[in-house]
């Protein structure tokens, strides 16, 4: 998913620094430079510590499985929907989810035109374009398999970086990170075979809504690094900008659905109030309390959450060269993530 969406604002040192989630397309910024939680004072520490530990890892784990599932809802929801209106349903819901987070909280959303003709590219690179490649792609693919292509996004993400930010240089270590990927992509797709069994234009449409996250993190972070604004507001604001988009795509493109069953329904509905709207507030909480190293691991996580859920629950089936393939993905985008003490 997932994730999901996939972009969060993490306000830092008075600063708005962008991060992607759950596909952090470049390294994070260290944990050093994020304000730690307030001390607990020692009359209480004992329990109080304990608790604090047993609460962000159980969201952790909650936020894992609710990103990882992100796959199996959009297959779900593509058997009743198309593609655009998947995609459409879940900024929308996930935009509601936000937009009631800004009431309760009093929260505007961002001003100025400037501001919003840059969160509208964003959401068209960051929510638009992704959402509507991974429902298309699923239509031929497994949702497993969506799953760990989305995985491949801090690999996009580390060849883009060498290019277009000159802070992120070229290590050894993250250049072998980036070749081991690759190689683990090609494990996934069984490439010693042909490709044979291998939709190549579902697969090919997954990687590249993987690619497109990379591609708007840079847009963001050169562009609204500095914009006012807390995180959910931002953020609402660019899903509420991608329903729009959608919203016009869906009606050009697509004609109304005759009916609504019930479980393409619901999955469409968790996907966006759940995966796109609320999991952003969990990881929220989990930058500001961890940092944002140990959050991102969550990515790590996401693809073998997919591959679970489509096996045991769509009956999708699973070649040895899948597991051992996104093994070697995931292996290799953590190297590209990693940093010269």
């Amino acid at each position: 998913m997932p994730s999901n969406i996939r972009l969060s604002y993490e306000v830092v040192q008075a600063k708005v620094v962008v991060m992607s989630a759950p596909s952090t397309p470049a390294p994070a910024p260290a944990p050093a430079t994020t304000q730690a939680p307030a001390p607990t004072p020692s009359g209480g520490s004992g329990a109080k510590t304990t608790t604090s530990r047993l609460d962000w890892r159980l969201r952790f784990v909650v936020l894992s499985v609710i990103w990882g599932f992100s796959f199996l809802l959009i297959k779900v929801g593509t058997e009743a929907y198309a593609p655009f209106q998947v995609a459409l349903g879940r900024v929308f819901f996930g935009a509601l989810a936000l937009l009631t987070v800004l009431l309760v909280r009093r929260e505007r959303l961002p001003r100025g035109r400037t501001t919003w003709a840059h969160l509208t590219v964003a959401a068209l690179l960051l929510n638009t374009a992704p959402f509507s490649l991974f429902a298309y792609a699923e239509l031929s693919i497994p949702s497993s398999l969506a799953g760990i292509c989305n995985a491949t996004s801090p690999l996009w993400g580390m060849a883009l970086s060498l290019v277009a930010l000159s802070e992120d240089r070229p290590t050894r270590r993250r250049f072998a990170g980036l070749g081991l990927g690759f190689l683990g992509v090609l494990t996934v797709l069984g490439a010693w075979q042909g490709f044979s069994g291998l939709d190549a234009k579902g697969t090919a449409l997954a990687l590249l809504a993987a690619l497109c996250y990379p591609i708007g993190w840079i847009y963001v972070r050169r562009t609204l690094a500095s914009t006012p604004g807390s995180p959910v507001a931002l953020t609402g604001a660019q899903l509420l900008a991608s329903t729009l988009q959608l919203a016009v795509i869906s009606a050009l493109f697509t004609s109304a659905p005759a009916s609504f069953p019930l479980w393409p329904t619901l999955s469409v509905i968790a996907l966006g109030a759940l995966g796109t709207g609320m999991a952003l507030q969990m990881q929220y909480r989990l930058v500001t309390e961890v940092g944002p190293t140990t959050a991102q691991m969550v990515t790590y996580f996401i693809p073998v959450i997919a591959t679970t859920a489509g096996v045991l629950l769509l009956g999708e089936q699973l070649h040895w060269n899948t597991p051992v393939g996104a093994a070697v993905v995931l292996a290799g985008a953590a190297l590209t993530q990693t940093r010269r003490r």
